[in-house]
């Protein structure tokens, strides 16, 4: 019972003394994660995450344009969303994206 009121007190990893893990009733080999596990890596969620956001504010960007003056009174959503979604725009999203994620994670290093 003393060991048990001893991890909990610990800051140390959940189910461990002193270098050995005290096994319990829902801790087992199936909780622990393998090399092998298809979930992408915290790092990698994050940059897709990021590099979305970078996109999404690029196409509503671009939609806004659409509807000033400059592009022509009385053009329909329908074909505004027409016009701007384009391989070339997409690969401008993309670079944008890259390039937008790269300078955030340096200057959130950084400070």
């Amino acid at each position: 019972m003393a060991a048990q009121t001893n991890v909990a007190k610990s800051r140390r990893a959940p189910f461990e003394l002193r270098g050995t893990r005290i096994d319990s009733w829902y801790y087992g080999k199936s909780m622990e994660r393998k090399a092998s596990d298809s979930r992408p890596s915290r790092a990698v969620l994050r940059a897709i995450i990021e590099m979305a956001f970078i996109i999404f504010l690029f196409y509503s960007n671009l939609l806004m344009g659409e509807f000033t003056v400059a592009n022509g009174q009385g053009k329909t959503l329908s074909a505004a969303v027409y016009d701007i979604f384009t391989a070339a725009n997409f690969l401008i999203a993309l670079i944008s994206a890259g390039i937008g994620y790269v300078v955030f994670e340096y200057l959130r290093r950084k400070f």
